[in-house]
């Protein structure tokens, strides 16, 4: 390097590194053979990345309340992951709903903010609750129980009832504090969370309401990365709808650090872009929504990251199972195609 180009940035540094980065499992390919070459090679390099997941635990599924909340019930259910972790829920279903095993079901996966579930599934314990749902459009549980699917919606952990306290490290992010934690322990808060994803699915199939071959996923921004990484390690969720999160990792994660150790695990560029990993997510049905006016994830990165997971679903030979729902919108869920699109797959 010469003199007059050194360089003392970290930032700068990192976008350099990345200018011209091609993670190592990039897909590449273009004929069904391709496909079914990358999956063999890149499904087990994820789970790889992923680590162990927990020793399973009896679920101990518990239901605190069941109340009626107009024409739904409303349950609060808590159930078990590991041996010293539960996880909080909120179930809906209709009040008509009968427990034949014949309804389908969707796990609802909550974003970043201080509410965690609750905004998900409708509660509106204060105005800030009122507020957030009416600004993304958030309580996707409790429409789509309307619509007629049990939804559970879970706290995911540090958020919710599973956060230490409303500042648990004064000035600093919870996510990426106890992401170093686990790290130097080789286990990540991502991998840990998709496990509780993969243990509210297993509380599904014991429901009576539900029939166990008709369950999917849903989520907005960090619910969108649980859903992509969950759907594509989880061959249980037979539809997925990511809402505001594919797109390139060089865009929102180098260059503007929008993202957290809940997000993420280690290498996981080296091998992998987002539309990769939803990629995986094929041939199953899955809907990308992409809001032109969310200032969160950019429209021109979204769009980006749907022309990557395009192509893959092009090369399964199931173009016609990727949906789009590009809407006016801003960062929030969109709900114009989500109920089309649940109904019809599941």
């Amino acid at each position: 390097m010469s003199r007059s180009r050194r360089n003392f940035s970290m930032q700068r540094y990192w976008e350099h590194l990345a200018e011209n980065w091609q993670p190592l499992l990039r897909f590449q390919g273009h004929t069904r053979t391709d496909w079914e070459a990358w999956r063999s090679e890149a499904l087990p390099k994820l789970l790889e990345l992923l680590g162990d997941f927990p020793a399973r635990v009896p679920l101990n599924a518990e239901v605190e309340s069941s109340v009626e909340d107009g024409d739904l019930i409303r349950e609060r259910v808590v159930i078990d992951s590991e041996e010293s972790m539960s996880i909080p829920c909120q179930v809906l279903r209709l009040k008509t709903m009968q427990p034949d095993g014949s309804n389908p079901a969707i796990l609802c996966s909550h974003g970043h903010g201080p509410y965690g579930k609750d905004a998900v599934a409708g509660v509106r314990s204060s105005q800030g609750h009122v507020a957030e749902i009416q600004q993304l459009n958030y309580n996707y549980g409790e429409q789509m129980a309307r619509a007629g699917f049990v939804t559970i919606s879970p706290d995911l952990r540090v958020f919710g009832e599973r956060r230490d306290g409303p500042d648990p490290f004064p000035g600093r992010d919870p996510c990426n504090v106890n992401f170093v934690k686990g790290a130097m322990m080789g286990i990540y808060p991502l991998t840990l969370n998709i496990w509780d994803m993969k243990c509210c699915i297993d509380y599904l199939e014991t429901r009576p309401e539900v029939d166990k071959n008709r369950i999917g996923m849903m989520g907005l921004s960090q619910g969108g990365v649980m859903t992509t990484f969950t759907a594509a390690v989880e061959p249980r969720i037979k539809a997925a709808d990511i809402s505001g999160y594919i797109n390139p990792w060089r865009g929102f994660g180098i260059e503007r650090a929008n993202f957290c150790g809940s997000q993420i695990v280690a290498n996981v560029y080296r091998y992998f872009d987002t539309d990769d990993i939803a990629g995986l997510i094929a041939p199953r049905p899955l809907l990308l929504e992409m809001g032109i006016y969310d200032n969160c994830f950019f429209i021109q990165d979204l769009l980006q990251g749907y022309a990557g997971v395009r192509r893959i679903y092009q090369a399964a030979e199931a173009a016609d199972n990727l949906w789009t729902d590009i809407h006016p919108g801003p960062h929030a869920f969109a709900g114009n195609k989500a109920f089309a699109f649940f109904e019809k797959y599941l």
